[in-house]
Protein backbone atom coordinates (compact mmCIF):
# COMPACT_ATOMS: atom_id res chain seq x y z
CA UNK A 1 0.00 0.00 0.00
CA UNK A 2 1.56 3.20 -1.16
CA UNK A 3 2.07 6.36 1.84
CA UNK A 4 -0.02 9.21 1.17
CA UNK A 5 2.05 11.88 0.65
CA UNK A 6 1.92 15.09 2.69
CA UNK A 7 0.34 16.78 0.30
CA UNK A 8 -2.73 14.77 -0.22
CA UNK A 9 -3.31 14.15 3.84
CA UNK A 10 -3.77 18.03 4.29
CA UNK A 11 -6.01 18.15 1.77
CA UNK A 12 -7.57 15.32 3.22
CA UNK A 13 -7.49 17.45 6.84
CA UNK A 14 -9.68 20.04 5.81
CA UNK A 15 -11.89 18.64 3.07
CA UNK A 16 -12.92 15.65 4.67
CA UNK A 17 -11.98 15.78 8.38
CA UNK A 18 -12.57 19.48 9.15
CA UNK A 19 -15.33 20.40 6.50
CA UNK A 20 -17.06 17.22 5.86
CA UNK A 21 -16.88 14.86 9.05
CA UNK A 22 -16.94 18.34 11.73
CA UNK A 23 -18.74 20.88 9.73
CA UNK A 24 -16.93 23.22 11.02
CA UNK A 25 -17.52 26.60 9.98
CA UNK A 26 -15.45 29.22 7.35
CA UNK A 27 -13.64 31.31 9.66
CA UNK A 28 -12.53 28.10 12.22
CA UNK A 29 -10.87 26.47 8.56
CA UNK A 30 -9.31 29.63 8.38
CA UNK A 31 -7.79 29.59 11.93
CA UNK A 32 -6.60 25.79 11.42
CA UNK A 33 -5.02 27.13 7.90
CA UNK A 34 -2.99 30.19 9.45
CA UNK A 35 -1.74 27.49 12.04
CA UNK A 36 -0.68 24.53 9.88
CA UNK A 37 0.51 26.88 7.70
CA UNK A 38 2.78 28.48 9.71
CA UNK A 39 3.86 24.99 11.45
CA UNK A 40 4.65 23.48 7.54
CA UNK A 41 6.80 26.27 6.82
CA UNK A 42 8.66 25.77 10.18
CA UNK A 43 9.30 22.35 9.79
CA UNK A 44 10.64 23.27 5.83
CA UNK A 45 12.89 25.83 7.04
CA UNK A 46 14.11 23.29 9.95
CA UNK A 47 14.45 20.42 7.78
CA UNK A 48 16.33 22.81 4.82
CA UNK A 49 14.25 21.74 1.87
CA UNK A 50 10.78 23.46 -0.08
CA UNK A 51 8.18 22.70 1.74
CA UNK A 52 6.91 20.46 -1.70
CA UNK A 53 9.70 18.04 -0.56
CA UNK A 54 8.33 17.18 3.03
CA UNK A 55 7.07 14.04 3.36
CA UNK A 56 4.67 13.06 6.84
CA UNK A 57 7.51 11.36 8.25
CA UNK A 58 9.54 15.30 8.74
CA UNK A 59 6.36 15.78 11.39
CA UNK A 60 8.01 15.10 13.85
CA UNK A 61 7.78 15.45 17.94
CA UNK A 62 10.85 17.43 18.48
CA UNK A 63 9.75 19.17 15.73
CA UNK A 64 6.47 20.46 17.15
CA UNK A 65 8.07 21.18 20.47
CA UNK A 66 10.59 23.42 18.48
CA UNK A 67 7.55 25.15 16.41
CA UNK A 68 6.04 26.09 19.78
CA UNK A 69 9.04 27.32 21.89
CA UNK A 70 9.52 29.74 18.43
CA UNK A 71 6.10 30.96 18.53
CA UNK A 72 6.72 32.45 22.15
CA UNK A 73 10.23 33.38 21.63
CA UNK A 74 11.05 34.93 18.09
CA UNK A 75 6.85 35.45 17.25
CA UNK A 76 6.23 36.45 20.36
CA UNK A 77 2.75 35.10 20.63
CA UNK A 78 0.33 34.91 23.90
CA UNK A 79 0.26 31.75 25.69
CA UNK A 80 -3.33 31.98 24.55
CA UNK A 81 -2.18 32.25 21.39
CA UNK A 82 0.58 29.03 21.63
CA UNK A 83 -2.31 27.05 23.40
CA UNK A 84 -5.01 27.80 20.46
CA UNK A 85 -2.20 26.48 17.76
CA UNK A 86 -1.03 23.11 20.09
CA UNK A 87 -5.03 22.83 19.71
CA UNK A 88 -4.50 22.16 16.12
CA UNK A 89 -1.89 20.58 15.81
CA UNK A 90 -3.37 17.69 17.85
CA UNK A 91 -6.18 17.64 15.84
CA UNK A 92 -3.82 17.45 12.58
CA UNK A 93 -1.23 14.46 14.05
CA UNK A 94 -4.66 12.85 15.31
CA UNK A 95 -5.81 12.67 11.74
CA UNK A 96 -2.11 11.93 10.45
CA UNK A 97 -2.19 8.74 13.04
CA UNK A 98 -5.80 7.34 11.40
CA UNK A 99 -4.51 7.82 7.71
CA UNK A 100 -0.68 6.16 8.63
CA UNK A 101 -0.64 4.12 11.37
CA UNK A 102 3.07 4.12 11.34
CA UNK A 103 2.74 7.83 13.03
CA UNK A 104 0.60 6.72 16.00
CA UNK A 105 3.09 6.82 18.38
CA UNK A 106 4.48 10.27 17.13
CA UNK A 107 0.93 11.65 17.59
CA UNK A 108 1.09 10.10 20.80
CA UNK A 109 4.16 11.91 21.93
CA UNK A 110 2.54 15.16 20.12
CA UNK A 111 -1.21 14.71 21.58
CA UNK A 112 0.90 14.38 25.35
CA UNK A 113 2.36 17.84 25.04
CA UNK A 114 -0.12 20.13 27.52
CA UNK A 115 -1.62 23.28 27.12
CA UNK A 116 0.08 25.64 29.19
CA UNK A 117 -2.00 26.95 32.24
CA UNK A 118 -2.98 30.82 31.89
CA UNK A 119 -5.15 33.10 34.20
CA UNK A 120 -8.62 33.15 31.88
CA UNK A 121 -9.31 36.35 30.38
CA UNK A 122 -11.03 39.07 31.42
CA UNK A 123 -14.57 38.99 30.56
CA UNK A 124 -15.92 42.35 29.34
CA UNK A 125 -19.92 42.93 29.07
CA UNK A 126 -21.96 46.20 29.44
CA UNK A 127 -24.29 46.71 32.42
CA UNK A 128 -27.88 47.68 32.25
CA UNK A 129 -27.32 51.31 32.31
CA UNK A 130 -24.44 51.17 29.45
CA UNK A 131 -27.33 49.35 27.23
CA UNK A 132 -29.67 51.63 28.00
CA UNK A 133 -27.52 54.89 27.26
CA UNK A 134 -26.49 53.44 24.23
CA UNK A 135 -30.11 52.56 22.43
CA UNK A 136 -30.57 56.08 23.57
CA UNK A 137 -27.76 57.94 21.58
CA UNK A 138 -28.46 55.78 18.14
CA UNK A 139 -29.84 57.99 15.29
CA UNK A 140 -33.02 57.79 14.62
CA UNK A 141 -32.81 60.05 11.00
CA UNK A 142 -30.15 58.74 8.06
CA UNK A 143 -30.52 55.60 5.37
CA UNK A 144 -28.97 53.34 8.06
CA UNK A 145 -30.74 54.45 11.77
CA UNK A 146 -33.02 51.74 11.48
CA UNK A 147 -29.99 48.99 10.26
CA UNK A 148 -27.96 50.37 12.85
CA UNK A 149 -30.26 50.18 15.58
CA UNK A 150 -32.04 46.42 14.32
CA UNK A 151 -28.38 45.05 14.50
CA UNK A 152 -27.57 46.29 17.52
CA UNK A 153 -30.62 45.35 19.11
CA UNK A 154 -30.50 41.46 17.75
CA UNK A 155 -27.35 41.09 19.23
CA UNK A 156 -28.25 41.91 22.59
CA UNK A 157 -31.34 40.07 21.96
CA UNK A 158 -29.94 36.88 21.15
CA UNK A 159 -26.16 36.97 21.92
CA UNK A 160 -25.24 35.58 18.08
CA UNK A 161 -21.73 35.27 17.31
CA UNK A 162 -20.76 37.50 14.69
CA UNK A 163 -20.26 35.38 11.96
CA UNK A 164 -23.52 34.00 12.92
CA UNK A 165 -25.51 37.70 11.97
CA UNK A 166 -23.00 38.22 9.16
CA UNK A 167 -24.30 35.00 7.52
CA UNK A 168 -28.35 35.91 8.68
CA UNK A 169 -30.74 35.17 6.07
CA UNK A 170 -34.26 36.61 5.92
CA UNK A 171 -35.29 32.57 5.67
CA UNK A 172 -34.09 32.24 9.10
CA UNK A 173 -36.73 34.62 10.69
CA UNK A 174 -39.86 34.08 12.12
CA UNK A 175 -41.37 37.75 13.00
CA UNK A 176 -44.92 36.28 13.83
CA UNK A 177 -47.13 34.87 15.54
CA UNK A 178 -43.95 33.95 18.59
CA UNK A 179 -40.89 35.71 17.20
CA UNK A 180 -37.90 33.70 16.43
CA UNK A 181 -34.54 33.45 14.60
CA UNK A 182 -32.51 30.25 13.69
CA UNK A 183 -29.03 30.08 14.03
CA UNK A 184 -26.40 28.56 12.54
CA UNK A 185 -23.45 27.96 14.73
CA UNK A 186 -20.37 26.50 15.18
CA UNK A 187 -19.85 22.73 14.22
CA UNK A 188 -22.83 23.01 11.83
CA UNK A 189 -25.26 22.94 14.48
CA UNK A 190 -28.50 25.04 14.56
CA UNK A 191 -30.26 26.81 17.78
CA UNK A 192 -33.52 28.59 18.11
CA UNK A 193 -33.43 32.11 20.35
CA UNK A 194 -36.49 33.76 20.83
CA UNK A 195 -36.93 37.51 19.52
CA UNK A 196 -38.65 40.25 21.81
CA UNK A 197 -41.36 42.03 20.12
CA UNK A 198 -39.17 45.00 19.71
CA UNK A 199 -36.64 43.11 18.10
CA UNK A 200 -39.14 41.39 15.28
CA UNK A 201 -40.89 45.05 14.91
CA UNK A 202 -37.80 46.47 14.12
CA UNK A 203 -37.04 43.72 11.89
CA UNK A 204 -39.74 43.45 9.83
CA UNK A 205 -39.37 47.60 9.25
CA UNK A 206 -36.15 47.06 8.42
CA UNK A 207 -36.83 44.27 5.81
CA UNK A 208 -40.36 46.08 4.32
CA UNK A 209 -38.28 49.53 4.10
CA UNK A 210 -35.89 47.68 1.90
CA UNK A 211 -38.17 45.73 -0.35
CA UNK A 212 -36.84 42.26 0.82
CA UNK A 213 -39.89 40.58 3.28
CA UNK A 214 -40.31 37.19 2.15
CA UNK A 215 -37.27 36.83 0.10
CA UNK A 216 -35.66 34.15 2.06
CA UNK A 217 -32.14 33.93 0.58
CA UNK A 218 -31.35 37.26 0.92
CA UNK A 219 -29.45 38.69 4.01
CA UNK A 220 -31.14 40.26 6.83
CA UNK A 221 -28.47 42.89 7.12
CA UNK A 222 -26.68 44.65 4.34
CA UNK A 223 -25.01 47.72 3.32
CA UNK A 224 -25.74 50.78 1.48
CA UNK A 225 -25.35 48.87 -2.21
CA UNK A 226 -27.22 46.12 -0.66
CA UNK A 227 -24.10 43.60 0.16
CA UNK A 228 -24.33 41.34 3.49
CA UNK A 229 -22.51 43.16 6.32
CA UNK A 230 -19.26 41.28 6.88
CA UNK A 231 -17.44 40.57 10.17
CA UNK A 232 -15.24 43.74 9.77
CA UNK A 233 -18.40 46.27 8.80
CA UNK A 234 -19.98 44.71 11.78
CA UNK A 235 -17.26 45.52 13.89
CA UNK A 236 -16.89 49.17 12.16
CA UNK A 237 -20.72 49.68 13.32
CA UNK A 238 -20.40 48.71 16.76
CA UNK A 239 -17.17 50.54 17.45
CA UNK A 240 -18.94 53.85 15.86
CA UNK A 241 -21.45 53.82 18.15
CA UNK A 242 -20.04 52.75 21.36
CA UNK A 243 -17.28 54.95 21.32
CA UNK A 244 -18.48 56.56 24.37
CA UNK A 245 -18.86 53.61 26.12
CA UNK A 246 -15.12 52.55 25.77
CA UNK A 247 -12.90 51.67 29.30
CA UNK A 248 -9.89 51.83 30.44
CA UNK A 249 -7.59 48.26 30.43
CA UNK A 250 -5.36 47.70 33.35
CA UNK A 251 -2.35 49.57 31.60
CA UNK A 252 -5.03 52.52 30.72
CA UNK A 253 -5.00 51.58 26.82
CA UNK A 254 -8.86 52.06 25.78
CA UNK A 255 -10.58 48.95 26.57
CA UNK A 256 -13.18 49.55 22.96
CA UNK A 257 -16.92 47.01 22.53
CA UNK A 258 -16.97 44.38 20.20
CA UNK A 259 -19.52 42.44 18.98
CA UNK A 260 -18.83 39.71 21.09
CA UNK A 261 -19.24 42.15 24.20
CA UNK A 262 -22.65 42.03 23.11
CA UNK A 263 -22.57 38.02 23.52
CA UNK A 264 -21.16 38.63 26.86
CA UNK A 265 -23.68 41.16 27.99
CA UNK A 266 -26.14 39.21 26.72
CA UNK A 267 -25.07 35.96 28.85
CA UNK A 268 -24.50 38.32 31.74
CA UNK A 269 -28.20 40.23 32.09
CA UNK A 270 -30.14 36.61 31.56
CA UNK A 271 -28.43 35.20 34.21
CA UNK A 272 -28.89 38.18 36.49
CA UNK A 273 -32.38 37.79 35.36
CA UNK A 274 -32.56 34.41 37.14
CA UNK A 275 -32.75 32.40 33.71
CA UNK A 276 -31.09 29.10 34.28
CA UNK A 277 -27.83 28.63 33.33
CA UNK A 278 -28.96 25.17 30.97
CA UNK A 279 -31.63 27.18 29.10
CA UNK A 280 -28.75 30.24 28.80
CA UNK A 281 -26.22 27.74 27.59
CA UNK A 282 -29.05 26.45 24.88
CA UNK A 283 -29.44 30.14 24.04
CA UNK A 284 -26.00 30.95 22.90
CA UNK A 285 -24.88 28.17 21.30
CA UNK A 286 -22.60 26.53 24.25
CA UNK A 287 -21.47 23.14 23.62
CA UNK A 288 -20.07 22.65 27.25
CA UNK A 289 -22.06 24.29 30.14
CA UNK A 290 -18.69 24.94 31.68
CA UNK A 291 -18.43 27.92 29.22
CA UNK A 292 -21.48 29.53 30.06
CA UNK A 293 -21.00 28.68 34.06
CA UNK A 294 -18.33 31.25 33.81
CA UNK A 295 -20.49 33.94 33.67
CA UNK A 296 -21.75 33.59 36.94
CA UNK A 297 -17.87 34.51 38.62
CA UNK A 298 -17.95 38.09 36.57
CA UNK A 299 -20.20 40.01 37.96
CA UNK A 300 -19.85 41.54 41.35
CA UNK A 301 -23.27 42.77 42.04
CA UNK A 302 -24.27 39.35 41.83
CA UNK A 303 -21.49 38.08 44.95
CA UNK A 304 -22.49 41.16 46.89
CA UNK A 305 -26.89 39.80 46.50
CA UNK A 306 -25.47 36.45 47.48
CA UNK A 307 -23.36 37.78 50.12
CA UNK A 308 -26.36 39.53 51.68
CA UNK A 309 -28.37 36.79 51.25
CA UNK A 310 -26.34 34.97 53.78
CA UNK A 311 -25.36 37.68 56.03
CA UNK A 312 -26.11 37.08 59.75
CA UNK A 313 -28.76 39.27 61.37
CA UNK A 314 -27.04 41.25 63.78
CA UNK A 315 -28.02 39.68 67.85
CA UNK A 316 -27.17 41.85 70.61
CA UNK A 317 -24.96 38.55 71.85
CA UNK A 318 -22.97 39.02 68.56
CA UNK A 319 -23.93 34.97 68.44
CA UNK A 320 -25.26 33.58 65.11
CA UNK A 321 -28.83 32.22 65.91
CA UNK A 322 -29.16 28.54 66.36
CA UNK A 323 -32.30 27.93 64.07
CA UNK A 324 -31.02 28.90 60.44
CA UNK A 325 -33.61 31.20 59.03
CA UNK A 326 -34.59 28.91 55.98
CA UNK A 327 -36.18 26.56 58.81
CA UNK A 328 -39.14 29.33 59.07
CA UNK A 329 -39.85 29.31 55.50
CA UNK A 330 -42.72 26.47 55.51
CA UNK A 331 -42.83 26.56 51.31
CA UNK A 332 -38.92 26.22 51.01
CA UNK A 333 -39.34 22.99 53.54
CA UNK A 334 -42.33 21.31 51.53
CA UNK A 335 -40.16 22.01 48.00
CA UNK A 336 -37.29 20.56 49.43
CA UNK A 337 -39.10 17.60 51.09
CA UNK A 338 -40.67 16.45 47.38
CA UNK A 339 -37.19 16.62 46.29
Amino acid sequence: MTTPTLGSLVFGFFEDHLKAHRGLRPASIRSYRDVLRLFLNFAAKDAHRKITRLSPQDLTYDRVQQFLRSLQEVRHNHIRTRNQRLTVLHTFFAYLASQIPEMLAEAERVAAIPARRVPPPETFFLERDEIDALFAHLPSNGPLALRDRALLLFMYNTGARVQEVADLRIGTLELAPQPRVHLHGKGDKWRVCPLWAQTAHLLRELLEGQGTLGKAELPVFTSLCRQPLTRSGIYKIVRRHTQHLSKKNADASPKWVSPHVFRHTTAVHLLEAGVEVNVIRAWLGHANLNTTSRYAEITIRMKEEALNACEPPVHSSGEFPRKPIWRDDQSLLDWLGAL
